[in-house]
């Protein structure tokens, strides 16, 4: 099963199916998104930090659960973690630098759709198998399209005419397949 997924849905009536982000993947998009709103960090240097709590609020997101994502994201790299008062998280890079990839692969690892697309390669059907470089190279056309993406991408363009409302957590990335 993925790791880019939590599962591929589908459903009965519809026949939808999608490969989604799990949870902590979306809600760490959502994160350096706010960051980079924040801090006009999207050309330049991060100039502020930003709490957890910060962030959790804005977007309606447990904020035990984003701590735990912040911190994933610093070990990482994509974030720098500032202590005190005034403490908090930054883009560790402009927004333009920061990849939609390397945020997904920081916190759910590798992003394989089928367990045989693997660094090893190993698979029981390796002899009979007709669909592992096909399947290869939807993984690396969903790679290659991530990494396209960067932080800044997610900006979204100030509107002057837009009254501001607080965000709604929710999905940045739906891969229809």
């Amino acid at each position: 099963m993925s790791r880019l997924s939590s599962g591929l849905k589908s459903t009965r009536e519809g026949h939808t199916s999608m490969l989604r982000l799990t949870k902590k993947a979306d809600y760490g998009l959502m994160a350096l998104k706010y960051l980079a709103e924040q801090t006009h960090a999207v050309r330049g240097p991060p100039t502020l930090a930003f709490s957890a709590k910060d962030i959790a609020e804005a977007y309606h997101i447990p904020p035990q659960l984003l701590a735990k994502i912040l911190q994933t994201l610093a070990k990482a790299g994509l974030l720098v973690s500032h202590a005190g008062t005034n403490g908090g998280y930054a883009l560790s890079r402009p927004a333009t630098e920061i990849t939609a990839f390397e945020v997904i692969r920081a916190i759910d690892g590798p992003l394989f759709i089928t367990s045989c697309i693997t660094i090893h390669g190993a698979c029981d059907l390796a002899g009979h198998c007709t669909i592992k470089e096909p399947l290869r190279k939807v993984n690396d056309s969903i790679k290659d399209l991530l990494s396209g993406i960067t932080i800044a991408d997610l900006v979204e363009a100030p509107d002057p005419n837009h009254v501001e409302t607080s965000p709604v957590g929710g999905g940045l990335v739906t891969i229809a397949v």
